[in-house]
């Protein structure tokens, strides 16, 4: 089943919308600029802050060969992170003996999805037809059936909830590292989370079922024909059953209904851990370098120094190239906005917009990539000249390109006529 809806955009109204989109061009294009340039001297300062870092650190090997002689000195240590805790997520009754304890939930629900289609009309005006769809997912929160399209979907595919809980994560305040302990900020970077079989605590499951039926009459029913006679209470649960890591509350499992509610347990157990910190006392602290910035690393199992300073440096690298995409996209995508009154107003003939649309935007993709070019060179000049200036002599080379492209369309001649037979 699907809903459909066919909106009407007049030309004005379209060249209204692109006029004042070019505010918007003008702030994506600085953002975008902003970005490249913060980005070129962030990745410097990491990567010089890891060198730094790298060169003061001591070697010690295992957490037992720490001792008061590396107080206050920047080490790397390998060794096994432990707890005795015992952590307990309250609302669900469950315990485990862990390092951290994670609850995600997710919510079975109507979802709604769209399809546009958008035609360009005669005279510059432009016709969207929207169609509406609607399945059942699970989502991770819970979806408002109020605000669908369809007011008949509005009506009959209404979004509830058994309960209402969130994603939550536990950890233990108490991982010791050998004869140290480890400071929160390394013990939210212990990875490794694994699924272990749920034991429900029955006061919780007890207290779930009552909110449930209290919140819901419609099924009480349900909890009258699980009454053994002469029996207190439910002779079986209902509406809450365990499935090795998951807690499922709904009447089954294995046919989900609208409302029921899916929590997955995990846990991170103590394992084997390597750290770069600088070691203070009975536990470890970050290290401030001289520019400013601030630098711990923490890896699963033993790994040595220079794999740890090599991977840094790898995530440095990759980060950056990431940021560089981002902030070229949005200076490419600030500069068609600013433009798109052009095509806009040639969209009185369809055809022609969408050539001056497909020409404006190779030109903006042309530009917003030199332009970023040039910021990053810019940037890099500062610190490796030789590259900075590579760099710009490659956008030099494609802003000259794109002269002389539109010099020698000026300038060529017309076209002679055919002759006449």
């Amino acid at each position: 089943m699907s809903y459909t809806e066919t909106t009407n955009v007049s030309f004005f109204s379209r060249l209204g919308n692109s006029f004042s989109g070019i505010g918007m061009g003008l702030a994506l294009f600085v953002a975008g600029t902003v970005l490249l340039w913060w980005n070129e001297g962030d990745f410097v300062a990491t990567r010089d802050a890891l060198n730094e870092t790298q060169a003061q650190t001591q070697i010690v090997g295992n957490a037992a060969n720490l001792g008061p002689s590396f107080s206050g000195k920047v080490v790397h240590v390998t060794g096994f992170a432990d707890t005795k805790d015992v952590l307990t997520d309250s609302a669900f009754g469950v315990s485990q003996t862990a390092i951290a304890l994670e609850r995600q939930v997710e919510f079975y629900q109507w979802v709604e999805r769209t399809e546009e289609k958008t035609q360009k009309k005669l005279g510059g005006g432009e016709e969207t037809v929207t169609t509406y769809y609607y399945d059942k997912k699970w989502v991770s929160s819970p979806v408002d059936s109020s605000s669908f399209r369809d007011p008949q979907a509005r009506e009959r595919k209404v979004n509830t909830q058994l309960i209402i809980a969130e994603n939550q994560e536990l950890l233990s305040s108490n991982v010791t590292f050998g004869a140290y302990r480890l400071p929160e900020f390394f013990v939210s970077s212990i990875g490794g989370s694994r699924a272990f079989d749920v034991k429900m605590d029955e006061d919780a499951r007890t207290q779930i079922e009552n909110s449930i039926f209290a919140a819901n009459p419609h099924m009480r029913p349900l909890r009258k024909a699980a009454v053994q006679e002469g029996a207190e209470a439910p002779a079986a649960p209902e509406l809450v059953h365990q499935q090795g890591n998951v807690i499922y509350v709904g009447r089954s499992p294995a046919a989900p209904r609208i409302g029921d509610v899916r929590v997955t347990f995990t846990a991170v157990y103590p394992a084997d851990i390597s750290i770069i910190a600088r070691f203070n006392g009975n536990t470890f602290e970050k290290v401030y370098t001289s520019n400013g910035k601030t630098v711990s690393r923490l890896n699963m199992g033993v790994v040595s120094s220079e794999q740890m300073f090599g991977k840094a440096h790898s995530s440095n690298s990759t980060w950056t190239w990431i940021l560089r995409v981002v902030g070229t996209f949005l200076v490419i995508g600030g500069l068609k906005s600013i433009v798109a009154p052009l095509s806009v107003l040639a969209s009185v003939i369809p055809l022609l917009g969408t050539i001056v649309g497909a020409g404006t935007g190779l030109v903006c993709s042309l530009l917003g990539f030199a332009w970023s070019l040039v910021i990053i060179s810019i940037a890099w000049l500062r610190f490796r000249p030789l590259i900075g200036g590579a760099m710009i002599a490659v956008a030099a080379l494609l802003i000259a390109a794109l002269y002389f492209k539109g010099r020698a369309k000026k300038q060529a001649p017309p076209a002679a006529p055919a002759a006449s037979a």
